[in-house]
């Protein structure tokens, strides 16, 4: 049997069998010759055995220059009862290309993948892909993260996972817990539609594909795993947490640009109507809570800056009036973009000036509470004065939020636009 070829614009992978099978999973493998017939093997035997719909193993070889290819081969003739195997080949390394690459051309009804070390357990496969077979879900991933998930890895990689995805939490608003364990699933439909907007081919491909498939409204099924660390792993953690970071950010400006086309998705998929909302609970408040509390820690920094640069100059009054005013244009951009993830140009000036309206509040709270320090202690140092006035700010700060969540309430209705 020879390996089918692929590249960045696949030809579609032919298989040697007509009928099409439920599910497609892919094993994207680099150099792996020592371990790639065993697990292949174990997988086979697990789908010949477990599960209920017809399986394929899909074996993306990514540029390996060992004899991984040759192997791969060797086991998809091999192999001729039950779940079959094929094997696909990329001239170009990454774990996102050969995803995608498979994936779209993939004859079948959901189509997965795993890693080839086979840490997570395969009795999650079946949960995994259920729903997506019953139409009940649209992507499912494993996830390690969850009090029922079992998990058996070091320290290291467990506070890195974790920082990781609390990232994710807070600056891109994701609503999923793990977007980084191999072991997902999605069904092709929606693969087909959602792929071409993905734009990165390495590790990062997982945590983008997710992130624009929550903005489209797409369902997203989490499945708690057993998972045990493979201390084998060739990932280099440092330089993946890297690429994950310029990654968001990539991912971050094109959401807030609009050149990423979610609502056309959202639209081509059916989902446009997120469904009803539970009447007095607000959406993502606790998502806004921590994105606002960023922005006003930076804000709070700024604030003291700017007052002890211009106390000199102008005073205590005026220093707090103008350090106050500067904040609050910025402090209102920031919330607008990143706490509520409100995006285009539209209605820019009347939230402005909406949040000018909160400014002069909490200018008129901390210019009442300075001049009541003066009357109380005329000889208090700025560094006194500075410390009133950020208690003050405190004080304004809470109002501030519940001011802004009514600022972009409208905005916060349109669903293509933002996702708490």
């Amino acid at each position: 049997m020879t390996a089918d070829t692929l590249d960045d614009a696949p030809a579609i992978i032919i298989d040697d069998t007509p009928t099409a099978p439920v599910l497609d999973i892919v094993v994207p493998v680099f150099n792996e010759e020592v371990d790639l017939a065993r697990c292949v093997r174990q997988l086979a035997d697990f789908l010949d055995t477990s599960m209920p719909y017809s399986a394929r193993v899909t074996i993306a070889d990514n540029a390996s220059t060992d004899s991984t290819l040759q192997l791969a081969c060797n086991l998809a003739a091999s192999i001729g009862e039950g779940a079959r195997v094929r094997v696909a080949h990329l001239d170009a390394k990454g774990r996102g290309r050969a995803l995608k690459a498979t994936w779209q051309h993939s004859d079948a009804q959901v189509v997965a993948y795993m890693d080839v070390d086979l840490s997570t357990d395969l009795n999650a496969l079946l949960p995994l892909v259920a729903p997506l077979v019953s139409g009940h879900s649209d992507l499912a991933i494993g996830t390690r993260l969850t009090r029922s998930s079992r998990v058996v890895r070091g320290p290291k990689r467990e506070f890195i996972s974790r920082s990781y995805n609390l990232m994710l939490r807070t600056a891109m608003g994701a609503s999923f817990s793990d977007a980084q364990c191999g072991f997902k699933a999605i069904r092709a439909d929606v693969a087909r539609g959602l792929l071409p907007m993905v734009g990165d081919t390495g590790w990062f491909f997982d945590t983008e594909m997710l992130v624009i498939a929550q903005r489209a409204g797409l369902r997203i099924a989490e499945i708690p795993v057993d998972w045990t660390d493979d201390p084998a792993s060739k990932v280099d953690i440092v330089k993946t947490a890297t690429e994950d970071i310029k990654g968001c950010w990539r991912v971050g400006r094109a959401l807030a640009s609009g050149r990423l086309p979610v609502a056309d998705l959202r639209n081509s998929l059916g989902r446009g109507d997120t469904g009803p909302q539970v009447t007095g609970v607000p959406r993502g408040l606790a998502g806004q809570l921590v994105r606002f509390c960023i922005v006003g820690v930076a804000s709070t920094i700024a604030y003291a800056v700017l007052y002890l640069a211009l106390h000199s100059v102008a005073g205590a009054q005026a220093a707090n009036f103008l350090a106050l005013l500067i904040t609050a244009v910025f402090n209102t951009a920031a919330n607008r973009a990143f706490t509520f993830r409100v995006r285009g140009r539209d209605d820019v000036a009347k939230h402005q000036l909406q949040g000018f309206v909160i400014f002069v509040f909490g200018w008129a709270l901390t210019a009442g509470l300075l001049l009541l320090l003066h009357m109380w202690a005329p000889d208090a140092s700025k560094h006194i004065e500075l410390l009133v006035l950020v208690v003050a700010n405190l004080v304004a700060t809470v109002l501030r939020f519940v001011g802004f969540r009514w600022v972009f309430r409208t905005a916060r209705r349109n669903p293509t636009e933002m996702v708490a």
